[in-house]
């Protein structure tokens, strides 16, 4: 049963919010790659009360998914159950006091960066190649180009299950790469950033430089989710990936990017079966040459889909 199936009788159980609920909400047309099912229900707060007010009255049996954009993330075919919580615009503020950013959870990456260059406030910067919103970035302390999110952050705040806020100063967030060691079902709401004052065109000459380096090496206009796998330490997942010979790979509508191998594309044609089947034979065969077991960067989340006939894999032509 697809999780879209039982959403009448969980919007009975639900509270009453100010935002919006929708049962069956299509989630292939939010996310990057642009595939996988329904979410059983989609509740799009007003802001950071009424969300907190959902959580604390929402029954502690069902599930609740927060997504920002999506852009790393892997939804399933059979969708999620329970609510998927998509935070809009009463999340995407971002101010500048005292030579700190404070920016709301769905405020995009790339927004922040903008803001902090124009507030003359440099370190910010390797957000301008960070896809995605403050949220997923701070759920998986995300970064690029030497940067990480934990090297600017001051503290992050959160909501826990039961609707009660924290704010958490970034030394007790336990943050490490691509991980971040605060409850896996806190819902981050903000951040606040700590900059370096600079000359506001010298920090855009620098945000340029990430901004043409991704567009030269990374599939940006493709439906890609981003890095596929984390890298090992000491190792480029990239390079390791190519040494495979999983270049141009290919499982259903599911390809390897030539351009930029450790980013998996949908050619148009994909179920999020096949991406996943696609990523998990690219980490077979990098550990078989290897013997470096990749672990996923994208969070891959839901319920299988139905069934069906398995694509054979393809080398590159």
């Amino acid at each position: 049963m697809t999780a879209a199936r039982l959403a009448p009788s969980l919007l009975d159980r639900l509270p009453p919010v100010r935002g919006r609920l929708t049962a069956g909400a299509p989630l292939a047309p939010v996310t990057w790659f642009r595939v996988g099912g329904a979410a059983e229900v989609m509740f799009r707060p007003a802001d950071v009360e009424d969300l907190a007010g959902f959580l604390a009255a929402c029954p502690p049996d069902v599930p609740v998914t927060p997504i920002g954009v999506a852009s790393n993330l892997l939804v399933r075919d059979g969708g999620i159950p329970g609510v998927v919580v998509r935070l809009g615009r009463g999340f995407a503020d971002i101010g500048t006091r005292d030579g700190r950013v404070v920016a709301g959870a769905a405020a995009l990456d790339v927004n922040v960066a903008m803001v902090a260059r124009d507030a003359g406030l440099s370190g910010l910067e390797f957000l301008a190649g960070v896809p995605g919103t403050i949220g997923g970035g701070l759920r998986m302390n995300a970064g690029c180009y030497g940067r990480e999110m934990a090297d600017a952050l001051v503290e992050l705040d959160a909501l826990d299950r039961h609707g009660r806020r924290h704010c958490v100063p970034v030394a007790e967030a336990h943050l490490s790469y691509r991980h971040c060691g605060l409850p896996e079902d806190w819902i981050f709401v903000g951040t606040t950033f700590a900059g370096t004052p600079d000359a506001p065109e010298a920090i855009g000459q620098r945000m340029a430089q990430f901004t043409r380096q991704r567009e030269e090496t990374q599939p940006i206009r493709a439906r890609t989710g981003g890095s596929t796998f984390a890298n090992p330490p000491g190792q480029k997942a990239w390079a390791l990936i190519d040494r495979a010979g999983c270049r141009g790979l290919r499982l259903g509508g599911a390809v390897v990017s030539e351009k930029h191998c450790n980013f998996l594309v949908n050619d148009g044609a994909a179920s999020a079966a096949d991406i996943e089947g696609l990523g998990e034979e690219v980490r077979r065969r990098v550990a078989a040459d290897s013997g470096i077991l990749l672990a996923w960067e994208i969070r891959r989340i839901g319920l299988p889909g139905t069934p069906r006939a398995n694509p054979a894999i393809e080398a590159s032509s």
